[in-house]
């Protein structure tokens, strides 16, 4: 088994499926993770946000966006994010799983999807929506250097900050927020590695026991920047509590809006 069969192979332990179906609607979106090997270690694709967007402009994140009406699925609107983005071709993309959907801070339930790519792949970044592509292996988001991170009022957990110098470009990157959350989850399941640092979860197991609480933290974390936490938020937290072991196994009948709930 190589690298990428290897990596593939644990990471699929973690996809969730249809599982969490009977969640409440909310404005979906979702982030397309591309892995990829190259010489010997695990590589992850991310973007530069224009700086012309409305909204997170200038900022690293993954490729992704809202769901689309015409999108089947969650990997549906990753995929076709990417290809509209970087120019990704939806069939070179071999998806290895979804990770539970968390809240970001505009209310939207953001769904990661894992995939491999060919390290060969050229991107071809839209400009209106992409300034810069770049790479960055795994190992990088579990070491302490240029690491840095910090608690803040209202919000659950650390926020976690990188300072990436890309040796390809001459280009130095900031990774914080949902994005560098998302990235030291995917490189702590990958690499079954706990990081130097202090992650604010539990990372003493690299596997199952620290997805438990780090995806609680992005859940909790997330909707803790929503000014109105409605029951439907309640909701999803309740679900990936219960999901991850935290609470008791959930029962969906028991978890219906009730009505009056405010809509976010």
């Amino acid at each position: 088994m190589d690298l990428k069969e290897k990596t593939a192979a644990i990471l699929k332990q973690y996809e969730v499926g249809s599982r969490f179906s009977y969640l409440p609607v909310l404005p979906k979106a979702s982030v397309l993770i591309p892995l990829f090997v190259r010489d010997g270690e695990v590589h992850m694709l991310m973007t530069l946000r224009s700086q012309e967007l409305r909204t997170n402009a200038g900022e690293v994140c993954f490729p992704g966006g809202k769901r689309d009406p015409r999108d089947r699925d969650d990997v549906d609107t990753a995929l076709r994010e990417a290809e509209e983005e970087i120019g990704l071709p939806p069939d070179q993309v071999d998806v290895v799983c979804t990770l539970f959907p968390v809240m970001n801070k505009s209310g939207l339930l953001v769904t990661p999807v894992v995939g491999f790519i060919e390290a060969s792949f050229s991107p071809r970044p839209n400009p209106a929506e992409v300034s810069a592509v770049f790479t960055v292996p795994l190992e990088f988001f579990t070491r302490e250097i240029d690491h840095s991170s910090y608690s803040a009022p209202g919000i659950a957990g650390l926020l976690h900050s990188f300072q990436f110098p890309d040796s390809e470009s001459g280009s130095h990157y900031q990774i914080w927020g949902l994005t560098a959350i998302l990235a030291i989850l995917v490189s702590v399941l990958a690499l079954r590695k706990k990081p130097e640092f202090e992650t604010g979860f539990d990372s003493d197991d690299p596997n199952i026991q620290s997805t438990k609480s780090a995806t609680t933290a992005m859940v909790i974390n997330g909707t803790a920047k929503v000014e109105r936490r409605s029951r439907k938020i309640d909701i999803i937290v309740d679900a990936a509590e219960r999901f991850l072991g935290l609470k008791e196994p959930y029962h969906p009948q028991a978890l219906e809006p009730e009505k009056g709930d405010i809509e976010i």
